[in-house]
């Protein structure tokens, strides 16, 4: 499937949804340029993350924007990108959508106890099981109004749950 050029999906959701392993997949996929937004956290944010702690809006700021740049970067250049960014916030969601071209959100959406399970399962990750609970009070699930985002249930395989973005993907009308 050939993406839209220089449209930027970003796959967001809570920690553990899924939001690196479909993102990666939708990616490859579309023929796109993928980016975890992990990556791109300031090392400050890693280490409170590591110690236990959750991140505020300050922390994000500097994060967020490296995200907007990057994918302004790719998107300038007619490519399509991939992103994967939590985005639990609106006005997270509101930064992100200053990159120069269309963005759309793939939200992957789950109950907590079927996240804390697939957290249980999960190695090797800076943040920690017991910040999941602080994930969701933050998170201000997208609303109708916003329709450049895109629900997905994630009570699936990772292959199933990547069928139904890529569905989505292909079905959902072209936004200005």
């Amino acid at each position: 499937m050939n993406a839209d050029q220089g449209t930027v999906y970003c796959v967001m959701g809570v920690s553990g949804c899924g939001k690196s392993s479909i993102g990666e997949a939708l990616a490859n996929y579309l023929q796109a340029e993928f980016i975890d937004g992990d990556t791109l956290h300031p090392r400050a944010n890693i280490e409170k993350m590591c110690s236990g702690l959750a991140l505020n809006d300050e922390d994000r700021k500097p994060w967020l924007a490296s995200i907007v740049a990057k994918a302004d970067a790719i998107s300038q250049q007619g490519k399509t990108a991939v992103i994967v960014c939590s985005a639990l916030k609106k006005s997270y969601r509101d930064q992100l959508r200053q990159v120069g071209s269309k963005v759309v959100f793939i939200y992957l959406k789950g109950e907590q106890t079927l996240i804390r399970q697939r957290l249980e399962l999960r190695s090797n990750h800076f943040m920690p099981q017991h910040l999941l609970a602080s994930q969701f009070l933050t998170l201000e699930t997208p609303s109708v109004a916003e329709t450049d985002v895109i629900a997905i249930d994630i009570d699936a395989s990772p292959e199933q749950v990547l069928a139904r973005c890529i569905n989505s993907i292909s079905r959902k009308p072209a936004l200005n």
